[in-house]
């Protein structure tokens, strides 16, 4: 798991750890069995996430398996049509290379955009796990992503708190700057 990376964890509508992996894994250790399920969301990307009980020991898990570790590289599989796979051959630093160069070339095309969506969908996936049943759900997931900041935060005002104070920190990279919740 990215060490920089933070994750919530909500029992219910109430958030009871928020932080590193780490941190996360503390503070649920420390508040014990709970009366209920305990859900663990990635902040960044909003899905749901099961923690691995060894981070909390002193040295992370060391992973192994393909790829070079060390610089960050990971192996992965890739399904493409042949016409693809001919191009990809074709080109001159290779397949991996091309690929890296594809995707570096999309991240730059406009970043803003990419992070404004990415931060959507977050948004939407934790809002679904945690609200989904609450009034105004529908009409909030249609503001997120009309990104109309004023009527999420105005469909979400009576929403339990931790939620609600959860998704407006989530929402901050969904809206287009000066169009704050």
């Amino acid at each position: 798991m990215d060490p920089e990376r933070t994750y919530t964890a909500f029992l219910g509508p109430r958030r009871i750890a928020s932080g590193s992996a780490r941190e996360v894994l503390q503070r649920l250790g420390e508040v014990g069995a709970c009366d209920g399920p305990v859900l663990v969301f990635d902040d960044l990307s909003g899905h749901q996430v099961e923690l691995d009980p060894r981070l909390v020991a002193e040295e992370p898990p060391v992973r192994a398996g393909p790829g070079r570790p060390k610089l960050g590289v990971v192996s992965r599989e890739v399904s493409l049509l042949p016409r693809h796979w001919e191009w990809l051959e074709q080109q001159p630093s290779g397949i991996s290379a091309a690929l890296r160069r594809l995707v570096e070339e999309a991240l730059r095309r406009d970043p803003d955009e990419e992070r404004t969506r990415l931060a959507r969908e977050a948004a939407h996936r934790v809002m679904t796990a945690l609200a989904g049943d609450l009034p105004n759900y529908e009409e909030a997931a249609r503001a997120l992503f009309a990104r109309d900041s004023r009527r999420f935060a105005q469909q979400i005002r009576r929403w339990p708190a931790d939620i609600r104070d959860h998704l407006a920190r989530l929402v901050e990279r969904a809206f287009p700057s000066g169009d704050d919740p």
